[in-house]
């Protein structure tokens, strides 16, 4: 089994940045992808950025622009940097392992003036 431990969520003003972290521990194969999800109440979970085994990168389009995504592929880590965060950002972030495949606990991240 795979367990993501997430961390950096927070409450931050509209135009601030927030860091996730999540650290992937357990039986993890080479080849996977990991990522963030995120589910605002009466939404749909929806893709925020995922990255593969080989540093390809994929970002909702929401996010496109103010989110970046990166992995420690040796400590099977990956990273999301959220900057010029809004209002509409405010989610519940789940981390995501395509082993599995596997979701973090989620971490909730408040944008508000």
């Amino acid at each position: 089994q795979v367990q993501l431990v997430e961390s950096g969520g927070g409450s931050v003003q509209p135009g601030g940045s927030l860091r996730l972290s999540c650290a992937a521990s357990g039986s993890i194969s080479g080849v996977n992808t990991m990522g963030w999800y995120r589910q605002a109440p009466g939404k749909q979970r929806e893709m925020v950025a995922l990255v593969d085994s080989v540093g390809n990168k994929l970002y909702g389009d929401s996010v496109k622009g103010r989110f970046t995504i990166s992995k420690e592929y040796a400590r099977n880590t990956a990273n999301l940097q959220m900057n010029s965060l809004q209002p509409e950002d405010t989610a519940v972030y789940y981390c995501y392992h395509t082993l599995g495949p596997t979701w973090g606990q989620g971490t909730q991240v408040t944008v508000s003036a």
